[in-house]
């Protein structure tokens, strides 16, 4: 079996994780900050299965958007641990799931490149690097 459906079915479960956390929020943030993280997790979820039926420049693009949606998922994130609204158990989860899902787009990525550019280029934009 392919890489891709293995990042698909696991950015699944990361999905149902992530949205029984961000139930947990306070309600003064469920509605914004929490919402937002949902939403970036849903569009990465999109954006992976049309890239699993996509061809040629639009699974290109597909990877790239969900590779930059993942980059602004990790500062949500962080950010939420940081403000308390996630656990320190349930932040190491979620991040830890979030880089090997990192890892296998970007692999998926650089498989589409032909091994040209630096798949893990909108991460270490997002990131600052």
């Amino acid at each position: 079996m392919s890489p891709e459906p293995v990042l698909v079915g696991q950015w699944q479960r990361l999905l149902g994780d992530l949205l029984d956390r961000t139930a947990r929020f306070p309600k003064v943030v469920r509605f914004t900050f929490a919402q937002r993280i949902e939403t970036l997790a849903l569009d990465v979820l999109e954006d992976l299965v049309e890239a699993r039926y996509g061809t040629g420049h639009e699974r290109q693009k597909a990877l790239r958007r969900a590779d930059m949606r993942l980059a602004r998922m990790r500062v949500l994130i962080r950010l939420a641990h940081d403000r308390r609204y996630l656990d320190h158990r349930g932040y190491e989860h979620v991040a830890r799931a979030m880089d090997e899902s990192g890892r296998m787009l970007g692999g998926w990525r650089k498989g589409q490149s032909g091994g040209e550019g630096d798949a893990s280029e909108g991460r270490d934009a997002a990131a600052g690097t």
